[in-house]
């Protein structure tokens, strides 16, 4: 007897729009998604009536894409949102945010995280790359949620409120690496906090760390020009040449914000294949400028698109910030025709995937692929009339649009309601630590 070899499809997503990438859109009535042990099984038409069995969120103007990486964020961050805002990134970092960081306990840490996957969740972002304090407590949160993170705990040169002394640290960070080294939603990486905060010494031996794991070396690099000042008056040079005469510029590197880099620097970025993570909105609110992302693309370097922490932004929501980097670019080159809503969008979604290196995986759709996907309801005065769906996801688009979210194929949120986080327990408690922080000053 001949054995039905049909995938198990346990979840259909079935709308009128799939956005298999940032250039491939297709408009049919109930195009449909079939997802089997958290892969996508198959993609066609009228997939539920196929299989009956399964669970079906469809929507009859619904718009099924990848969900969006969050390329750079703090997510315990949250807990400081709001509270020093309009000063410059030196004065914002070493005069409210470093004092109040050496008050963090692992439970604020633990509890701000659960803030921001709820808010990640809800506006469409399914994995994220954090770099934070009282890293497994990031990952402890991280693991609760269902969320896909790359992740790991920064270390910089003077003593931690996590670690206490730079020795502790390593021994942290080989904890992280044991605990999560089989994860398959959590990924360690490396993480020095920046050139001004770290020593030569400290960067080169968390290179090497990076290269035993088989790690990311998540960085911020060339943010603002105070960075580039300080590191002229120590090494004198530039951030980036900083860690090219260091030997460290290689394709683990994944520099956040990229700001303050010449076009020699571009062309050296593209021939070690480092990538950028872009925080437009972060950038603008701090004055730190705004990277050369058109240039960076037409050298072929991968870029993806990030919130930074919420204190600094001050939200996670990854369509705003598509949003903000589409209307930069055009202002800061004069020209409209740059960062069109394509290319945009593939920062946001496969620039993002193939920065952390898991381009074959998620940041766009194809059977096979991890079912990492989200559901936009179309129908709205905002998205009306329809007649470029990237356009909009873009333009008009917001996070509030997003009406499902799946991760690794499991349903995260459901017709806007989270299914592993309780948002109003940690909303209630995040006020309580709100208060504390308060207090703090």
């Amino acid at each position: 007897m001949r054995q039905d070899k049909r995938p198990e499809v346990d979840l259909i997503l079935s709308g009128r729009y799939l956005v298999v990438n940032s250039q491939d859109v297709t408009e049919q009535e109930n195009i449909s998604i079939a997802v089997a042990k958290g892969r996508i099984a198959e993609i066609g038409p009228n997939l539920a009536a196929k299989y009956p069995q399964a669970e079906c969120l469809s929507h009859a103007h619904g718009l099924i894409m990848p969900g969006l990486i969050n390329s750079h964020t703090h997510a315990a961050m949250s807990c400081f949102r709001g509270l020093a805002d309009d000063l410059p990134l030196m004065e914002w970092l070493q005069g409210h945010i470093f004092p109040r960081e050496a008050q963090l306990t692992s439970e604020i840490v633990y509890h701000s995280t659960l803030l921001s996957l709820c808010e990640m969740i809800r506006s469409g972002t399914t994995a994220f790359n954090d770099m934070y304090l009282f890293a497994q407590d990031v990952a402890r949160a991280t693991a609760e949620s269902g969320m896909r993170a790359w992740l790991g705990e920064v270390l910089y040169d003077f003593p931690s409120p996590n670690y206490g002394e730079l020795e502790n640290g390593f021994l942290y960070s080989e904890e992280l690496f044991e605990r999560y080294g089989a994860s398959e939603l959590i990924t360690v990486t490396v993480n020095p906090h920046s050139v001004y905060t770290c020593s030569p010494a400290l960067l080169e031996r968390l290179a090497v760390q990076a290269e035993e794991k088989d790690a990311l070396y998540h960085i911020h690099l060339a943010e603002n020009q105070d960075e580039v000042m300080t590191c002229r008056e120590r090494y004198g040079c530039s951030p980036v040449q900083h860690l090219e005469n260091l030997g460290l510029l290689n394709e683990r590197v994944v520099a956040a914000h990229g700001v303050m880099v010449s076009e020699e620097e571009v062309t050296l970025l593209a021939e070690r294949k480092v990538k950028i993570a872009h925080c437009p909105e972060s950038n603008m609110k701090l004055a730190s400028g705004a990277a050369p992302v058109p240039a960076l693309l037409e050298q072929g370097i991968t870029v993806g698109l990030g919130t930074d922490g919420s204190a600094s932004n001050n939200d996670l929501d990854l369509f705003g910030e598509m949003n903000s980097a589409a209307k930069m670019h055009k202002v800061v080159q004069m020209d409209p025709t740059v960062m069109n809503a394509a290319a945009t969008l593939h920062t946001a979604t496969q620039g993002g995937a193939a920065l952390l290196g898991a381009g074959a995986a998620i940041g766009s759709l194809a059977v096979g692929r991890k079912a990492d996907l989200i559901m936009l309801d179309m129908d709205q005065p905002h998205l009306t009339p329809l007649y470029n769906p990237l356009s909009h996801l873009v333009y008009a688009a917001g996070g509030s649009d997003v009406i499902h979210s799946v991760i690794n194929g499991k349903v995260v949120m459901r017709d806007r309601q989270l299914t592993t986080l309780d948002e109003t327990a940690i909303i209630t408690e995040m006020k309580r630590i709100g208060e504390m922080v308060r207090r703090i000053g």
